[in-house]
This record gives structure tokens, sequence and C-alpha cells, in this order.
């Protein structure tokens, strides 16, 4: 190479020199003599580019890629193709592999799907250069949500045996989730049951004017058509009517339900017999009324208004979660429509141990959890585990009466209820410095699923929104490995 190419910042050979138009006056100090790189858009490539050279080598695509042909176990989707006849579908690995890597970057909506498998490099690279269109994408997620639920299991199996879950300490919480669905498609249950009468009345007449010109549309529509099909009035109408009578049903078999609760609750409590705390909570139900500002919604009936973080208030799902402290891995995860927390201790410390097949040493639990009833229980759980799992939960404001002291020593007192021995705990200089790890252990979880992946559900009903919570905490799960093992791997040559 000529030496006096080489004197300056760069090679001049590769730019070119740009003058200005023909009769253009230019300004002294205006970019004249700019030099820029060569630019052609009409350029012919004559060997066909290869995607595979466009992506790093340490892109996640590539990481979604090798992990569903080498790791993910996917035997369940084959095995739901038991006919050879029609159309052949996409492939399981393709389909599973955009899915993945949509669920782990935020781009979840089939449509979405469908058109970054055209413009996004990756997508593309996964999708072997193919598009699936977004009924295929959207008919595949269906048929096998459970399965991709099951993604959630896999991934963990994957971080357990890539060193990641210690079980040394956790941190149980809980996060709205939102719901796919809209306030607007929503009625109290004071409104529906007015709603309803007039709808009622309006279908009847309709039906009557139906009836009666029968005759007169059957020689009118033909052999095409029957001639009694209902008119589109009233068949919308029908099926508003049926939607509003379920979602009524549906409310007053909730309010007769927590009615019988309670009254058996109490029956209990008074130490009543078996049959009078049935006949009690009948009596209850029986008896129980609607709140009038009760309300359901039409797109998605198992949703429910709840206030989320920002103050607001929107049709949502409540996510749990329990995360190891190693490296924020979900080791356990569950979806339910009941705002607060409280119910949700026991359920989570069951599915810990049936996922697990141990519990962990150490739990951190805010206040929403904390019960005299479940403080008995997690007291009852340490005495069966002879001390091996141990729980440290906020019990937030203590009642009239209830005080602890700022430093505790000595002997608990024995008339010490269960909130005061826990408040007890948590003041000591050990359970400060444990208690203290929780937000740092779960809540950047929740936020980065807000951020990444997008904290709310596509699909509607709460199974269904279930089974797409466990999709999202297994991409969570995936992701940390990947991190994970690009941290190793930019570790090995140091350590060579």
């Amino acid at each position: 190479m000529d030496s006096d190419a080489q004197d300056g910042l760069f090679d001049e050979r590769l730019v070119e020199r740009v003058e200005p138009a023909g009769g253009d006056v230019v300004e002294a100090g205006a970019g004249v003599n700019k030099r820029f790189k060569p630019f052609d858009p009409d350029a012919v490539m004559l060997v066909p580019p290869s995607l595979d050279e466009w992506l790093p080598d340490n892109h996640l695509a590539r990481f979604i890629a090798d992990l569903v042909a080498e790791e993910l176990d996917l035997s369940r989707f084959y095995d739901s193709y038991a006919k050879t006849k029609g159309q052949p579908p996409y492939d399981p690995r393709l389909m599973v592999r955009i899915l993945l890597y949509g669920y782990c970057t935020g781009v979840r909506s089939s449509r979405e799907l469908e058109r970054a498998c055209v413009d996004v490099v990756a997508f593309r690279w996964l999708a072997a250069q193919q598009a699936p269109d977004f009924r295929s994408i959207g008919r595949f997620r269906k048929r096998h949500l459970s399965v991709l639920g099951n993604v959630f299991l896999q991934a963990l199996e994957l971080c357990r045996a890539a060193g990641m879950v210690s079980l040394g300490r956790v941190a149980l919480d809980g996060t709205k989730v939102r719901a796919n669905a809209s306030r607007r498609k929503a009625m109290s249950y004071a409104r529906l049951t007015e709603k309803q009468k007039v709808l009622a009345q309006e279908v009847s007449d309709l039906l009557a004017d139906a009836e009666a010109t029968d005759a007169s549309e059957d020689a009118r529509y033909g052999k095409d058509k029957r001639g009694d099909e209902l008119p589109a009035e009233l068949a919308e109408k029908t099926s508003r009517l049926a939607k509003m009578a379920a979602a009524r049903k549906q409310l007053e078999e909730e309010a007769a339900d927590k009615a019988r609760k309670e009254a058996e609750r109490k029956a209990r409590d008074r130490g009543d017999d078996d049959d009078t705390v049935a006949a009690k909570g009948a009596e209850a139900a029986a008896e129980a009324a609607v709140k009038p500002t009760a309300q359901r919604n039409f797109t998605d009936p198992d949703a429910r208004i709840m206030k989320t973080a920002d103050g607001s208030y929107h049709y949502c799902y409540t996510g749990q979660a329990v995360v190891d402290a190693d490296h924020q891995v979900i080791v356990t995860n569950e979806l339910n429509n009941t705002a607060v927390d409280v119910q949700q201790l026991a359920p989570m410390i069951e599915n810990t141990a049936e996922t697990l097949g141990q519990l962990p040493s150490q739990w951190t639990i805010d206040a929403g959890y904390c019960s005299a009833g479940n403080l008995e229980h997690v007291r009852q759980i340490e005495a069966d585990n002879d001390g091996s799992t141990e729980f440290f939960i906020a019990t937030g404001r203590l009642k009239h009466g209830e005080q602890v002291q700022d430093a505790p020593r000595g002997r608990i007192p024995n008339n010490a209820t269960a909130k005061e021995r826990m408040a007890r705990k948590l003041k000591t200089k050990r359970g400060k410095a444990v208690y203290a790890r929780r937000k740092a252990i779960i809540e950047p979880v929740f936020g980065q699923i807000h951020t990444r992946q997008g904290k709310h559900v596509l699909l509607r009903g709460l199974e269904q929104a279930r089974q797409e919570w466990n999709l999202i905490a297994g991409c969570h799960n995936l992701l940390k490995l990947f991190k994970f093992r690009a941290d190793a791997q930019a570790a090995a040559p140091a350590l060579a």
C-alpha cells in the first residue's frame, strides 16, 4: 500500500470528493471538499447475502435456536399431530423459536410476530426466511398453550443444572398483571339488572316481528337460506342478552360463595359441629346479595378491577412469584384474580415444595401476606422441618396494645402473639439483615419483566392467562440463563 495513503487518519481512496452542484454559489467555509464513504443504492450483489453473517455470535437469537435444537424437549408438540391429511403445518421448532424470542424481547402479538419475521433480521434468521402468517402463529399458540407454559419448568431445570439456584434465600411477592380487557366493556350489577330487563323486552318484540314475517321471508330468500334466520339486529341483541345473563349469574354465584365461606368460618370459630356449619353456610348463601357496584367485564369475565402501582384502576390479574436470591431466577409462580396477597401464602409454599422437591432455607415476605393464620401456618412448617426453613414476614402495623421493644433481648414472653414474635424476630440484627435483601431480590424481577417483556397478558380467561404468565416467567429465566452463560464464556479466556 502506498505510504502516502497511510499518512492521514484513514485511507482516502475509500472516500469520494463531492463537488458543489453546477451553478451553486458556495459561501466561504462551507463543506465544499467534504469526503464521504461510497454509497450506491443500486449496487448488485454477485453472491447472495447470508443472514447468518448478519447476527453476532453472542446474539440472543442464536441462544434461543441452540436451546430449541438441543436442550428443550419438544416431543409434546410433535405428539399432538396425529393426522396426516391436510395442509402441512409449520415445523414446531420454527414456531417455538419465534415465540420464545418474541416473548423474550416483548414482541408477543401474532400480527407483530408476522411483521417481525419479514422486517427484523433476528426473526427472519430464526424463521429460516419463512414468514408464518399471524393466524398460523395464533393457532399454534392456542393449540400448544399448556406445552408452551411448561417451558417454565424446563427453563428452571436448566438454571438449576447451571448452578444458578441455591435456595439459600428466596423472596415471595405479588404484582398486578394487566388483563386484555377494556374498562368500557364492563357493567355494574345494578346497571346490568336494569339493562337486562330493557334488552329482554326488545328481544321479545323483535321475535314477535320475526315470526309475523316468516312466510314472506321464505319466499324472498329462496333456496340458499331457510328464511327463518334471526335478523342481524335480533342476533346481536340476543348475544348481548346471553352475555349479560352469564355475567349476572357469575356475580350472584360469587356473592353466594363468599357469604357461605364467611358464615362457615364464623360457625367453626364458635365451635359448631359440621352439620351446623354446613347449614349456616347454605343459609347465608341463599340470603346473599350482590353489591350494586360489583362489576363484570364482557371481554374477559375472569379479570378483576384492581388498583395498580400508579394509583389507577384497571382490569388485572395478580401474578405471584418466588425468586431465588443468587441470580433472580423465578422458582415458582402463579396467576389468579384475587387482588390481595394474604390468601396466596400457603399455596405458594406448597407449589415451591412440589416444583423443587424441597423448601428454601430462608423466606423473605412482605406485609401483604401477614395474618394470624399465616403466621401460625409458617410456624408449624418451621417446626415440622426442624428449623431447616425459616420465614421472615413483615408484620406491618401492630394493633393497639401490641408492642415490641426496639432492641429485643432476653426470652420471648410466653403470652406473646404470633405477630409479636415475628415482629420481634425482624427487629433483631439478624432479622434486619435478612429482610433488608427482600426488595433487591424480587422487585427487580418484576421491573425487568415490565420493561423487556411487558407485564400484561394478551390471552383472555384465567386459565389461558395463567399459562401465558408461565411462559413469561419461563422466558425471564431463559434471559437470566443467557446472561449467565455469556458471562461465563467471557470469563473463560481470562481464567485460561
